[in-house]
């Protein structure tokens, strides 16, 4: 008996292989099939994103993207406004003008907008194909995180990555909106992975490469004129710490790049100006009247830095304000991430300490340098999708965090259940709150209205529960305040709202009323905070029920005229 006890313990002994625990066996496998992997996690991620399409009515800024991007799709102009370039709202338009929508000629840009969404009468079908040229720059987005990481750190953590990168509510949510921010965060990210290729490899393809990218890039949203050069800065100088070349060979370095640079400037100026259909003119707010190719550009950022200068109406952590916080950007990516995803992207900043003397580990953080310190410095609040693109970054950071992990697993069992259940807390939280990736929020908060509104909470994506649930109550009317006041007329005839009352903050209404968070907190529906000792009359009432993130408030009718 002894015998065979002894011959049972050392059968691994005798040569038998002993059985590899399943993590390490798990890095090779994602590590061959890395790719396939990672579009499948795409593609499941893009059924996530459509099936929000139908599900919420537009957003504030939606109508007047649509409405720039049609008039240029169908008219070759682009004259409603230059806020924004041309790139992502061309993308909006694209499949609606294939559809047959067309402008109506409205000169107010979000009338014009509204317009053109429910004229065919049927506005479902409009906006969806709207959202849905969205898509490919979430696609672009989840490779330019698949390549950047493999390129520096393998397969393995390629597809953990993207993986990461479609679990993100902040990133499902923009993803699904048709507006500029999915977009700039695609765009940014590949103009700079482009950028290192052609840095390390100065072929004449990567040049193009190079080049198409850093134009498309800054024809998606004017931030990127800040956001990429700055995280190209900081990169470089991360290869200048960790290199330590010297001037010599830093200039023989340059002036052997210095022909297929040439190649990449020509490249992205023909297609910056091909984008601007190669206008030339005078720019709007100059008092020069030169001549100057894409004139609608340069205008286009003059209204930025204006719009910049005088700020907009915010909300932070009770505060309300048009100036901004320089601590914004920090709360909001703190309040808007989920905590298991923080941890892991936490620890793949220790990671990068750890190996600053490699330049891959700077390079993520070189690119989070050339975005949160500008959005820091600014003075436009609304928003963790002005920021979007960190999320390339920090998906990289988080997958090597998660790959050293379950490379510990031989000698540390417990970093097994550590990764297990850091993968299970994130995915759970996007499941827990689908469809509603906008609004989502982690455990750090418990009241999303106190803390942060606008695009972040209520965008005026919940108009459409408003009107169906007003019609389930047989409301005859409503009083309601909407982010644009022109959108009042045309929200009756889509999603269907009963006829709209304006809300005025000092007189009651009777019947329903249904209060925004984002006009109550930021305007207090024109108040503006400027009355200390005054507050809507609706604060006074009960709550009756939330939908989604409007509150319905209800007085009987002829309350109003009994003593009270």
């Amino acid at each position: 008996m002894r015998g065979s006890s002894h011959s049972k313990t050392n059968k691994h002994a005798s040569g038998a292989p002993a059985p590899q625990p399943a993590a390490p066996r798990l890095i090779p496998f994602l590590d061959r099939r890395a790719l396939p992997l990672a579009l499948i996690f795409l593609a499941i991620a893009c059924v996530r994103i459509v099936s929000t399409y139908n599900v919420f009515s537009t957003t504030a800024d939606e109508p007047g993207h649509f409405a720039a991007g049609l008039q240029y799709v169908a008219d070759h102009v682009y004259t409603l406004e230059s806020q924004h370039p041309p790139l992502a709202r061309a993308m909006v338009a694209l499949l609606p003008y294939l559809n047959g929508t067309r402008p109506r000629g409205i000169s107010n840009r979000q009338n014009e907008g509204w317009a053109d969404i429910i004229y065919q009468h049927h506005p479902e079908q409009t906006v969806f194909l709207m959202r849905l040229g969205v898509l490919p720059f979430f696609i672009l987005g989840g490779l330019v995180v698949f390549f950047w990481a493999r390129r520096y750190f393998g397969g393995a953590t390629a597809t953990v990555a993207t993986l990461l990168y479609t679990l993100l509510p902040p990133v499902l949510a923009h993803a699904g909106m048709a507006t500029t921010d999915m977009g700039l965060a695609a765009m940014v990210g590949a103009a700079f992975l482009a950028a290192l290729v052609w840095a390390e490899e100065p072929t004449l393809r990567h040049a193009v490469v190079f080049g198409l990218f850093s134009a498309l890039a800054a024809v998606t949203k004017f931030t990127a004129l800040g956001f990429y050069p700055l995280g190209i800065f900081f990169a470089l100088l991360g290869w200048v710490v960790v290199a330590r070349p010297g001037m010599a060979r830093m200039r023989e370095l340059a002036m052997a790049r210095l022909p297929s640079f040439a190649v990449a400037l020509a490249v992205g100026v023909f297609v910056w100006w091909a984008v601007y259909l190669f206008s030339f003119g005078p720019v709007d707010g100059w008092q020069s009247r030169v001549r100057v190719p894409a004139p609608q550009f340069f205008a286009g950022i003059l209204v930025v830095l204006k719009h910049n200068s005088g700020g907009h109406p915010a909300y932070l952590l009770g505060e309300a304000g048009s100036r901004g916080w320089w601590y914004y950007f920090p709360v909001t990516i703190a309040v808007k991430t989920p905590l298991a995803f923080l941890l892991l992207a936490g620890g793949g900043c220790v990671l990068c300490w750890k190996h600053r003397r490699e330049l891959r580990y700077l390079l993520p953080v070189a690119f989070v340098m050339g975005i949160l310190p500008p959005s820091m410095a600014g003075h436009i609040n609304i928003g963790v999708r002005h920021v979007l693109p960190v999320y390339l970054a920090f998906s990289v950071m988080a997958a090597t965090a998660l790959v050293a992990l379950l490379e510990r697993v031989p000698t540390r069992r417990w970093a097994a259940g550590v990764a297990g259940v850091l993968f299970l807390w994130l995915a759970g939280a996007g499941i827990r709150q689908h469809p509603d990736y906008l609004s989502y929020f982690n455990e750090l908060v418990q009241h999303p209205d106190r803390v942060l509104v606008d695009s972040d909470y209520d965008w005026g994506q919940d108009n459409k529960r408003l009107a169906a649930r007003l019609h389930e109550l047989g409301a005859q009317w409503v009083n309601f305040g909407y982010l644009n006041a022109v959108d009042q007329p045309f929200l009756e005839a889509y999603p269907g709202l009963p006829p709209i009352r304006g809300i005025n903050p000092v007189q009651p209404a009777e019947g329903w009323t249904a209060v925004s968070p984002t006009m109550n907190r930021t305007t207090q529906y024109g108040l503006e905070y400027r009355y200390p000792n005054i507050h809507p009359w609706f604060e006074d009432l009960p709550p009756v029920e939330q939908v989604g993130a409007l509150t319905l408030y209800y007085l009987p009718p002829g309350s109003l005229s009994r003593p009270r």
